[in-house]
Formats: structure tokens, sequence, C-alpha cells
């Protein structure tokens, strides 16, 4: 990789995990998904920032349940929910055209299915 793609995967995983741990402290800002990313960015840009992420006491678990059993915590799939109803109902309330309501629906729905089938703990894996 070269070493601008490299930085500039480095410095998103920086930025994923800074939003990351806000999210632990912000109600509506999802913690799961922006650690998600980081382990993501930080695997094809920087084995030493990955490693410390996975192993980090606090920050690694998330990490570590969601690439062995493909678990979401209870709390980040509530709070997507959550968030994926308040976008359509907002959107209904702006009176968005009819298309666009279908379509961010239908994608809301598909998030929703996914969130749905992902298991809550690893206590429910083999």
């Amino acid at each position: 990789m070269n070493p601008i793609g490299r930085i500039l995967l480095i410095a998103g995983g920086l930025v994923s995990v800074g939003l990351g741990i806000a999210g632990a402290f912000l109600p509506l800002l999802p913690t799961t998904p922006f650690l998600l990313l980081a382990a993501y960015l930080f695997a094809r840009s920087s084995p030493s920032l990955h490693g410390w992420l996975l192993n980090h006491s606090m920050l690694g678990p998330i990490i570590v349940n969601w690439e062995r059993y493909g678990v979401i915590p209870l709390r980040a799939k509530v709070l997507a929910l959550l968030l994926l109803a308040w976008s359509l109902a907002f959107s209904v309330w702006m009176d968005f055209h009819v298309a666009v309501l279908a379509v961010q629906g239908v994608m809301c729905g598909g998030v929703a299915v996914f969130l749905l089938t992902r298991p809550s703990n690893s206590d429910c894996q083999p």
C-alpha cells in the first residue's frame, strides 16, 4: 500500500476510535459501528494499532465478539433500530416524496433485518 493511502486509513481509524469512545458517553452516537470501522481500517493499515484495539480492555471485547461470533450488543441494536425508525419518521414528517420514502423504507428494513438476525451475546454460540 502506498504511504498516503496508509496514512489516510490510519487517520480514518483514529477518528473512528474517537467517535466510538464519544459514543460511549453520548446517547445518540453509536459506539460499536465506529469501533468495527476502526478495526477494519487498522487491519489494512497498521497491525500494531489493530492489535492495540483488539487487546484493549474496554474496546476490544466488542470487536472480538463481532469477529468471532457476529455479535452485536443489545444496546447497539436497540439504539440503531430507534435511529432507523426516527429517520424514517422524520422523513415522513418532512413530507418527502413517496419514492424517497419507499427507498428509505426498504433500506431501513434491510438494515433492521440484518440487526435482528445477529446474536446479542456470545453465549448463544456453539
